[in-house]
């Protein structure tokens, strides 16, 4: 079932016993909070991991001026950029040496490919990470909310368990990768 961001803080805010919106703008308490907090406790929690959702790969396009020092190229990031996880050549996408200024990423290879987290509409997040920032949303409401320190903890607790779970479903979205490269496995032979 997709959601959406509106149906997201709503279901937050139920369950700290708060009512629920009809828009983000409605002038409420409710809404001034959602409104307020959600679209930076979505990126936190998206950033925080390497979703099997909301990470891609792109060829990243190269801008004509060089930089100005340490590496001789730079490359746009793409659109919805959040976080790097690794930079490498046309063929494989990790290896490389790259480091991230403003919008760019500065590299001397002349073609780089990204891996990265972006961000995804919320229509396309998984039942097990809505559930997680539905959770992590309604700790973070709760203060402003009911002025309940007590009831916060609580619910910072419950959306820390629904992060783990949703973390280790996420996890088996893919074969598990092989260590590369452990000198303990070298020596051996």
């Amino acid at each position: 079932m997709a959601l959406t961001a509106l149906e997201l803080c709503s279901r937050a805010l139920l369950r700290i016993g708060a009512q629920a919106i009809a828009s983000m703008d409605e002038g409420t308490a409710e809404a001034e909070i959602a409104s307020g907090l959600y679209a930076g406790l979505r990126d936190a929690l998206i950033s925080s991991h390497p979703w099997s959702f909301a990470t891609g790969q792109a060829t990243l396009p190269r801008l004509a001026g060089e930089p100005h020092a340490d590496f001789r190229h730079a490359f746009q990031l793409p659109p919805n950029f959040l976080r790097a996880l690794s930079a490498g050549g046309p063929s494989l996408g990790r290896g490389l040496n790259y480091r991230l200024f403003e919008d760019r990423l500065h590299c001397d290879a002349a073609q780089v490919t990204l891996t990265y987290i972006f961000l995804p509409h919320e229509s396309s997040f998984p039942a097990f990470f809505a559930a997680a920032l539905v959770a992590r949303l309604s700790a973070e409401f709760c203060i402003p909310l009911t002025e309940s320190s007590a009831r916060a903890q609580l619910l910072f607790n419950q959306a820390e368990a629904e992060l783990r779970a949703a973390r280790r479903a996420d996890s088996q979205q893919a074969t598990t990768q092989a260590l590369d490269g452990f000198p303990l496995i070298r020596v051996r032979g």
